[in-house]
């Protein structure tokens, strides 16, 4: 008999970004349809959290900031919080817990809380020996896996059986409803097709030129074609100067649920971000979407899958470097402003035919600047 089939009460680890949470939902999924019966909760990060109401397979959450997570040595030594953490693991009973992570990332520190909480399985890929702290550790993949995939082998090598591998998301009514008002209160017309504008990402290295995006979003307005440039809170200085005081160029900061922000992305004729969250809506959602790849990741890790992409990025020789700042100044960035428009025009006129292909394909630019077929294959129908 599988134990981890007859496991009820499901912890699923996934201590990272919103755009990583949302990456598990195929993984969830299998875990759901496998063992109906099951609850999943979710443990994550303040932000990663809010992306759990995409994931109809979540039961619940509990949200924490790791100790082990941490960039910088922000977090003050406190031993007393993350006894809290197995204090509160354990209250809860769990029968099995699912440790999910990155390539770069190690599950032994979530793995070990998890065993002093006394969750008696524990599985995650690891490359580290961990001794007995996870009760199944499965070897890891290689580095250039899909995230999506990474997570969808851990479960099935535990059992779980994924019938669908392709990202989704549950997008509730009342979200798309707030639409028309959030594109009027940004200034636009909600009949008018827009493109969805997303500057930020987490890691400044993987940020295209606020003064070039800037020059993309006023040609785009020029050509009649409205953008709504986004971010969140913090990121309201890089939208300010993106959206300037262009005409037909309209901003929203940290106005939005995640179901609502989802449904602007759904709505969207195209979406146009770096590597960070809107990549991962779009390709769950099927809105044709450019993509200003830095040279930080291997594409093929992150990159969307289903929806028609155009996939820019110029090949350098330090990809990938993995770093949150470039310390030469971003030539894998250093794609001009009207090659971006250009493929973003194309992929609008083009989405339909593109969708049509068994095999979508995906550009990059060159080291000239001029766009060039990528060596990565497209997403698959």
């Amino acid at each position: 008999m599988n134990e981890w089939l007859q496991a009820r009460n499901i912890l699923a680890v996934r201590l990272d970004n919103i755009g990583d949470v949302v990456m598990l939902g195929p993984a969830l999924r299998a875990v759901k349809e496998t063992s109906p019966g099951a609850s999943i909760t979710l443990l994550g990060t303040p932000g990663g959290t809010t992306g759990a109401a995409l994931l109809p397979w979540v039961d619940d959450v509990i949200v924490w900031r790791p100790v082990w997570q941490d960039v910088g040595n922000r977090m003050a030594f406190d031993p007393a919080r993350e006894m809290e953490l197995i204090r509160l693991l354990s209250e809860r009973n769990f029968d099995a817990a699912l440790v999910f992570t990155s390539f770069s990332q190690t599950p032994h520190p979530p793995g070990y809380v998890c065993y002093l909480a006394g969750i008696p399985l524990r599985a995650g890929e690891s490359k580290e020996f961990g001794g007995s702290v996870l009760s199944t550790q499965l070897q890891p993949a290689p580095d250039e896996l899909h995230q999506v995939e990474r997570n969808l082998r851990l479960v099935e090598h535990l059992g779980f059986v994924a019938r669908h591998r392709e990202l989704v998301v549950a997008v509730p009514d009342d979200a798309h409803a707030a639409v028309p008002s959030l594109l009027r209160s940004a200034g636009l017309d909600p009949d008018a097709p827009y493109v969805l504008l997303h500057p930020g990402a987490s890691a400044k290295a993987r940020r295209y030129p606020p003064e070039r995006f800037r020059e993309v979003a006023r040609s785009l307005s020029e050509r009649g074609m409205p953008v709504l440039v986004t971010g969140v809170e913090r990121e309201a200085e890089i939208v300010r100067q993106v959206a300037g005081s262009t005409p037909r160029v309209g901003t929203l900061v940290g106005d939005t649920t995640m179901p609502e922000y989802a449904a602007l992305v759904e709505t969207a004729a195209l979406v146009m971000c770096g590597n960070t969250l809107p990549l991962h809506l779009a390709d769950a959602l099927d809105t044709p979407s450019v993509i200003l790849y830095s040279g930080t990741d291997y594409e093929e890790q992150w990159r969307p899958r289903r929806t028609p992409t155009r996939l820019l990025r110029v090949p350098t020789p330090c990809h990938p470097c993995y770093l949150f700042e470039c310390p030469i100044g971003q030539p894998c960035l250093d794609i001009p402003p009207e090659q971006v428009v250009d493929a973003a025009l194309h992929l609008v006129e083009h989405a339909d035919e593109i969708r049509r292909l068994p095999t979508r394909p995906s550009i990059r630019a060159g080291a000239n600047g001029h766009l060039q077929p990528s060596t990565a294959e497209g997403a698959r129908l």
